[in-house]
């Protein structure tokens, strides 16, 4: 008869505790491997379609200890990157029609890229420009930030610039609305220090708004309009050129202005100026007298003068404003340069003024 060892109870007892140990230790992967399924799952939907759950896709990121690089902004200011002027053309062609220009420094938004060429925007210029001119990304943004400035913008009717940054500090002046001033500093939530006529003053943020200001480009009807009032100021200044003063007693005073009241008593101010330089240009002419009444009295010239109507006013009353205007001529004021006739509008063309045209 065979007899059995019984296996010691400590034996059995390690035996049991170890099988226990490898069930629990196979469940537990079984079930992290099941975690990291779902989690894997769940993490490729919402790679597929981030915008589906932000805050599961976050959760899913830190889980996987995955970092996610932050995608560059994309800057849509462009600078022009040249010494003088820019063309910015109707199409992406160099034949194509300039409707505008970039000057140094100007800068502008992007529209539109391809073939080396942008479309942009610049103030009123829309229009397409060269890469090979033009500043992107970082380096126009450096750029801009060196030339640009902070301006204010106000919002309110008339808005107060004191002189300290407290609405009991005393007051430079008043600004109106829409109008623009430079930043000096954002001295705080309620106070902006701002260039006003070459002094530092204060204005409350409450009635302004703050903009970066970079200088724009200009359309080609822009410049050939501001080209076209520059030369026509440059026209007006040459008329008004001091001619040389004439040395005349009060009677030639009063004489020229009784003449310039029978011409052009009823005309604006301008008008009687023109009449009293008409005839100083003439007597410094060398075409005609060489004395005031010589002149007025030529023969055939001024009618008032032959038919004794001059006469009749100066031994009347003379307006002050034509004795004004005769004073100016003879000291050499002129606004019409060195015309030495005159008659009514619409006879002839020249500098009209009131009812008279000067040549």
């Amino acid at each position: 008869m065979t007899s059995s060892r019984k296996l010691p109870v400590c034996l059995i007892t390690a035996m049991l505790l170890w099988a226990v140990v490898m069930m629990t230790g196979v469940t537990a992967k079984a079930e992290a491997n099941k975690n990291y399924l779902d989690t894997m799952n769940v993490g490729v939907s919402i790679i597929l379609d981030p915008s589906a759950d932000s805050e599961a896709y976050s959760s899913y990121l830190q889980a996987a200890d995955i970092t996610v690089p932050e995608p560059k902004k994309v800057s849509d200011l462009v600078m022009a990157n040249v010494k003088n002027t820019l063309n910015v053309r109707a199409e992406a062609s160099e034949e194509s029609e300039k409707i505008g220009y970039l000057y140094k420094d100007c800068g502008g938004k992007i529209l539109e890229q391809h073939d080396g060429w942008t479309k942009l925007q610049s103030g009123d210029v829309i229009g397409w420009a060269k890469d090979e001119y033009l500043l992107f990304d970082d380096a126009a943004e450096a750029l801009a930030n060196d030339v640009g400035n902070l301006i204010v913008t106000i919002n309110t009717d008339a808005l107060r610039v004191r002189k300290e940054p407290s609405k009991d500090a005393g007051v430079y002046g008043l600004v109106a609305i829409d109008d623009e001033l430079e930043v000096i500093e954002q001295i705080d939530d309620d106070w902006i220090s701002v260039d006003y006529d070459g002094e530092t003053g204060y204005v409350s943020t409450e009635y302004v708004s703050t903009d970066f200001h970079i200088d724009t480009g200009e359309t080609v009807e822009a410049v050939k309009a501001r080209e076209k009032a520059k030369a026509e100021a440059k026209a007006k200044a040459a008329l008004t050129v001091q001619q040389g003063a004439v040395v005349a007693d009060a009677d030639d005073t009063r004489l020229l202005a009784a003449l310039i009241q029978c011409e052009s008593g009823n005309q604006p101010y301008e008008g009687q100026l023109a009449v009293g330089a008409v005839v100083m240009n003439r007597v410094r002419s060398g075409g005609y007298p060489n004395t005031i009444s010589g002149v007025i009295y030529a023969s055939g010239q001024f009618p008032p003068a032959l038919n004794g109507k001059v006469a009749r006013v100066y031994q009347g009353n003379v307006k002050d404003s034509c004795l004004q205007a005769a004073t100016e001529a003879l000291a050499g004021a002129t606004n019409v340069g060195t015309a030495t006739h005159f008659r009514r509008a619409g006879s002839r063309e020249g500098i009209v003024i009131g009812n008279h045209v000067f040549w």
